[in-house]
């Protein structure tokens, strides 16, 4: 007759029984669950109901740790973007304000937000300032500031200030939305390391059977045989793998990089070659002035306010940066008349600007308007650039603007961690002219570079590298990336400038404009990859020693059963680990009216 904690055990483990006899029914091979089930079943007739508490209240608690790993994984972003907000201030045509549901807002709707509150949808600032926590979309730490005409975000948090916003994206179309459902995809995704733990862990089952009949051949001593059976390679090895994966992708999540799925991570940790894209990518992709030469009698001061005043109007990047660096330098602009301008597509612009004929472009712009060939020969040889803006007035030189795409802030650094992570080749790809290009690649001592290049060239690089044997990561943010993207083994958008067909063409994400971040999740998959060979052998070596001691006789079941689901728990948490690390120390760019801060982001 079963005792009332045998009855309870065998009730207990009912899911266990009926998913090991199905196993068994339909694929001819026991499982894990299999092997589970004999050993609590050998237990009771037995007589020892203990051990298959034993294993029964340990294996779920390895089991549930699995699951809370992964459930907090999908819940960490999920919670950290939620909404939150039940209704929002409509602002009328009339500007008049409306309270409404969330679920009333459209495409084009204004709203007004205000300090303290969630930002609810997508869209752009039509007024105000503000200073916004973005770190639930970019994973940075500091606030931005926004103004006029910029992108904000559903789920950051106004810290100071207020806002009227022009709603572009609502509910699931928003970026926060697309983030949780990427996240959510990506834990679907099996990395090739644990498809072969599953296959290693089931393969490893029968091995346990086969143990147990020849300890009895041997042996006769049941004892023995159900140490053979409760002690198993299969629950340390699969669940251990599954958690190590699903708390690298949660953790990267968290710090605004979304990977696409545990393939990638483990791709992610075997990069030695990264290709980079550079506008965008390496630089800011936003023009600035670097310097002004004058020439010729004219003044830098001349050059830059007949310059910034026939270009105030136009909104060419080049065009902006000239008159943003006017508007720094507190420069009255002279008056030009808004009947006379001509622009030339592709060349520059002619302007009056006090009654004189000014003229912004290219060295063929001026050329073809007959301004003296020798003064823009001398230019040419002085400034190598190939990045400048000529600047006649009254058909004479007066100078060039050197305009430069900066490099962004903490490159450098990235280069120098991305080495330390195990890349050996950092390569740089641009359709930049030459000089340009080798200008960046030796400020930054990359190892080689690839200039001119149009972008369906850009995918035929990342094929040469692949087929030298080289796993490859493609680094970009615009439509001419995609196709490098979808060719390299890792392709990663990074920074707020992508464009939607390259994140899809992307496997890791990365909001962030902070290139540091690509670094960081390079370590993070290494890490990911170096604690699931820990518990690979932690789980190997134990659960052998347990085996051989109890063939030996020298430890009961209920110990070796002790011994095996504790080994899994271990294993499991040390997995777990991954999800809780503290964050890198980031360091606040200084500005010309901040101090520097050190802040530990965890």
């Amino acid at each position: 007759m079963l005792r009332p904690g045998s009855i309870a055990s065998l009730f207990a483990s009912r899911t266990l029984f009926k998913n090991g006899t199905q196993q068994l029914l339909k694929t001819r091979r026991p499982n894990a669950d299999t092997l589970s089930m004999t050993a609590i079943s050998a237990s009771i007739l037995k007589g020892n109901p203990r051990s298959a508490l034993v294993i029964l209240v340990m294996s779920t608690l390895s089991e549930m740790i699995t699951e809370l790993t992964a459930k907090k994984t999908r819940n960490y972003v999920r919670d950290m973007m939620n909404l939150d907000v039940s209704s929002v201030l409509r602002v009328n045509p009339d500007g008049s304000e409306q309270k409404v549901s969330l679920e009333e807002i459209t495409e084009g709707d204004y709203i007004a937000v205000f300090e303290g509150e969630k930002i609810p949808a997508d869209g752009y600032v039509m007024k105000g300032m503000a200073s916004i926590d973005q770190s639930a979309i970019t994973g940075e730490y500091f606030p931005v500031e926004v103004g006029s005409k910029q992108r904000v975000f559903a789920g950051t948090i106004i810290k100071a200030g207020n806002l009227m916003i022009e709603v572009e994206e609502v509910g699931d179309q928003t970026a926060v939305s697309r983030i949780v459902q990427m996240i959510e995809e990506a834990q679907e995704k099996k990395a090739p390391i644990q498809s072969y733990a599953d296959q290693l862990s089931e393969q490893l089952v029968p091995v346990s059977f086969l143990l147990a009949v020849m300890t009895y051949v041997l042996t006769k001593s049941w004892s023995r045989v159900l140490n053979m059976l409760v002690i198993d390679y299969v629950c340390g090895i699969k669940l251990s793998t599954a958690t190590a994966i699903s708390a690298s992708i949660g953790k990267a999540a968290s710090n605004g990089a979304l990977i696409k799925g545990g393939e990638y991570l483990e791709k992610l940790s075997k990069i030695d070659t990264a290709i980079l894209d550079k506008t965008g990518t390496i630089t800011k992709g936003k023009p600035i002035v670097r310097s002004i030469i004058p020439y010729d009698g004219f003044t830098e001061l001349e050059v830059l306010k007949h310059a910034a005043s026939a270009e105030e109007h136009s909104t060419h990047p080049i065009a902006e940066a000239i008159v943003a660096y006017a508007s720094e330098r507190k420069i009255t602009l002279p008056v030009h008349d808004h009947e006379r301008i001509k622009q030339v597509v592709g060349q520059g612009v002619k302007a009056w600007v006090d009654n004189k004929e000014v003229l912004v472009g290219n060295k063929a712009f001026l050329t073809n308007e007959k301004v003296a060939s020798n003064g823009l020969s001398l230019m040419d040889k002085i400034d190598k650039s190939n990045n400048s803006v000529y600047v006649a007035i009254e058909h004479q030189l007066a100078g060039v603007v050197v305009i430069e795409d900066s490099i962004r802030e903490g490159m450098k650094r990235t280069i120098n961690q991305l080495r330390r992570n195990g890349i050996d080749e950092i390569v740089m790809i641009t359709g930049d002219k030459q000089n340009v290009a080798e200008d960046v690649y030796r400020e930054l001592q990359l190892d080689a570079y690839h200039s001119e290049i149009l972008p369906h060239q850009k995918a035929e690089f990342v094929k040469h590298y692949k087929s030298a044997g080289n796993t490859v990561m493609m680094v970009g943010d615009g439509i001419n990336d995609a196709p490098a993207l979808a060719y390299a083994d890792v392709g990663v958008t990074m920074g707020g400038k992508r464009t939607d067909i390259a994140v899809e063409a992307s496997d890791l994400v990365i909001n962030s404009d902070d290139p540091i971040m690509l670094a960081d999740v390079i370590q993070q998959s290494k890490r990911a990859m170096d604690t699931i060979q820990q518990n690979f052998t932690i789980t190997i070596a134990v659960n052998s020693a347990a085996i051989l001691l109890g063939a030996l006789g020298l430890i009961t079941p209920t110990i070796g059963a002790a011994i095996h689901n504790a080994a899994t728990i271990g294993v499991v948490l040390n997995s777990t680990r991954l999800l809780l690390d503290k964050e890198r120390t980031k360091w606040r760019q200084p500005s010309a009216s901040s101090t520097i801060y050190l802040v530990d982001s965890a």
